[in-house]
């Protein structure tokens, strides 16, 4: 692969990667006539410490996320697009993990156990229906760890919005997120309330 490659492949830039040669860290297996450095998969694996063993082989797994219960009928639709996907690619041995809550949520039993596994490289490809799915604020940072860690993200649906869409859809997404958490609040208060009547009853 080109030095280009090879940088995306680690996280790093061109610069840092030519600074690796000098110091000896990470030196190209090979140069083209025209002096450009190449690099192999074997030794990138090799660099990052990745190893691919009986006891823990890597694996390929299929997220779907909806944010609420009421949605559980879109969570089938995603699994079934992500299967027709997998079985036109030809894929086995697929797994597919279903999720429900907020893309806001970063504490989820299911995404920290997802990121856990990508984090021990026990995961080298992620399918995703959307990016969202998996996030919906900060996608480019956890795509960037998950390559770090030697993960490649798959997203079967590629439309870009506008940089208007974006910014409605997002203000949306906290919208409703912090509405969600005043309808809580007042689910709390009206059961306080509910407490403290009852208690002045008895006191009376």
């Amino acid at each position: 692969m080109s030095t280009g490659k090879a940088a995306k492949r680690l996280g790093v830039s061109v610069k840092t990667l030519q600074r690796w040669e000098r110091e000896g860290r990470l030196i190209p297996v090979a140069r083209t006539d025209s002096n450009r450095r190449l690099y192999t998969e074997a030794q990138w694996r090799a660099f990052i410490g990745w190893r691919q063993t009986p006891e823990c082989p890597a694996r390929i797994v299929a997220y779907c996320r909806v944010s609420s219960a009421a949605q559980k009928p879109d969570l089938a639709n995603q699994h079934r697009v992500l299967e027709a996907f997998v079985v036109a690619r030809g894929l086995a041995n697929v797994e597919f993990v279903e999720d429900v809550g907020s893309g806001l949520n970063f504490k989820r039993q299911r995404f920290l156990a997802l990121m856990d596994e990508i984090g021990q490289r026990s995961i080298n490809t992620l399918i995703l229906a959307h990016k969202d799915r998996l996030t919906r604020f900060g996608f480019e940072w956890f795509e960037h760890y998950a390559k770090t860690h030697g993960c490649e993200i798959l997203v079967l649906n590629q439309e870009r919005l506008s940089p208007e869409q974006e910014l409605v859809q997002d203000l949306m997404t906290i919208v409703d997120g912090f509405s969600s958490r005043l309808y809580g609040l007042r689910n709390v208060r009206k059961t306080l309330n509910e407490a403290l009547g009852k208690h002045q009853d008895n006191v009376e």
